[in-house]
């Protein structure tokens, strides 16, 4: 890490450096230039870059969509996150046991790909490296927020790093530290949340056949059950496995040796990749639905999961999250190239009415589509049937389908 010397005051002050704290951070200094105020960031964890680094069978990943690539190339990340990210030229949608199923293709949408998967820890190690370069910003890894206190025209933070107490003053703090903040807890900011009653497990298995780029989205009567192409691994084909179940089989399923999970899993999945021969470390999370009741307050911004924390089922918290990236990122540079103090609520307000159908749509659709297709009630059966079948008889709106999900709709406006 290059030395820092911490001013008592900055302009914007991001609360986690992890994927969204990092990318906005790491987009706003792109937008600005030479107009780019100084830039603290604050992250919890020790950084990739500070750590040893060997490439991992486990290692967890994050599917972005087209719309995505989009935006980051706009920021200057993707010239370097191309080399590593993994194409999804195809997806395929199935129902378990019963007819009907589409396949969205990148041919079709005369693109490159539909989307792209990517491991966290080359995408982390990326993004810190371009922070940690960047004359722009400050970035304290490992540090503590130990406080934030509002104040006029301003926010105060109190921040632990390397056995000091360091006292902060910053105009706009972006609040991008997870779905768990404490800081959103200490600054009272309510949630709404719904809990789904199912969990994610989330694991790499390595399979008898090559996926050859496509993800497979296959609806069981518990839930979801996705299946994402990764790079091999020591000549091992292998995907990212996210299998949704219910709360009642979270237990079992996590107790599971290896080969019982397997003929378990294989039985959910089928043999569209063939046998499945290892799976490796298991991730439980709780699902739930939470939004932030408040996404804005004077100085104050809400990114990422601590904003909305959705259902996985459609793939679609980070790329929102980039969505939203994009256009806060736009609000304040259009606002800092005025002289305009970047927390105020004026254009904070702006960004929050541009992204306001964003938000609704795709909050929206997730929450449907989790209900759709987590019941085994006749009505429900019969929609998702039609669904399935509709998308796959007509082309046309199965392309639009596809344009919503890749998330060029939105991108594109």
């Amino acid at each position: 890490m290059k030395n820092i010397s911490l001013d008592t005051k900055y302009e914007i002050v991001v609360v986690g450096g992890g994927m969204v704290g990092a990318t906005f951070a790491i987009a706003l200094i792109k937008a600005l230039g030479e107009d780019c105020p100084k830039i603290l960031v604050v992250e919890a964890a020790e950084t990739l870059t500070q750590k040893k680094y060997a490439p991992s069978f486990d290692a967890r990943s994050t599917a972005l969509s087209f719309g995505s690539r989009k935006i980051l190339e706009e920021t200057g990340i993707w010239s370097d996150l191309n080399k590593i990210v993994t194409p999804i030229d195809k997806i395929h949608i199935s129902d378990k046991g019963r007819f009907g199923t589409t396949l969205l293709s990148s041919e079709e949408q005369n693109l490159d790909a539909l989307g792209y998967v990517v491991e966290n820890t080359d995408l982390g190690s990326i993004l810190n490296y371009q922070l940690e370069s960047a004359l722009a910003i400050d970035f304290l890894s490992p540090a503590k927020i130990k406080e934030v206190r509002p104040k006029k025209n301003c926010m105060n933070l109190s921040i632990a790093y390397k056995d000091e107490s360091y006292s902060i003053e910053a105009s706009l703090v972006v609040l991008a530290d997870g779905g768990r903040s404490p800081i959103c807890q200490q600054l009272g900011i309510p949630q709404f949340q719904k809990y789904y009653k199912q969990h994610a497990i989330i694991a790499n298995v390595s399979l008898e056949r090559p996926h050859k780029n496509i993800a497979f989205e296959r609806f069981t009567e518990n839930g979801p059950f996705a299946m994402l192409p990764l790079e091999n691994f020591r000549d091992q084909n292998r995907c990212a496995m996210v299998c949704v179940v219910d709360d009642h089989e979270t237990k079992e399923i996590m107790r599971m040796t290896e080969e019982p999970l397997l003929l378990n899993l294989q039985e959910r999945f089928g043999d569209r990749l063939g046998k499945m021969i290892h799976i490796g470390e298991r991730y439980d999370f709780p699902l739930t639905l939470s939004i932030a009741k408040e996404q804005i307050r004077p100085g104050l911004v809400l990114l990422g999961n601590v904003a909305h924390t959705l259902h996985p089922v459609a793939g679609q918290g980070m790329n929102l999250a980039l969505r939203d990236i994009r256009v806060l990122v736009d609000c304040l540079s259009q606002g800092i190239k005025r002289q305009i103090n970047p927390g105020d609520m004026t254009l904070l307000q702006e960004f929050v009415d541009q992204q306001f159908s964003d938000h609704r749509k795709v909050i929206g659709f997730t929450d449907n589509l989790v209900e759709l297709f987590s019941s085994n009630k006749v009505p429900n059966v019969i929609l998702r049937k039609l669904g399935l079948l509709s998308l796959e008889l007509f082309p046309a709106l199965r392309k639009s389908f596809a344009k919503e999900a890749i998330g060029l709709a939105t991108v594109e406006n």
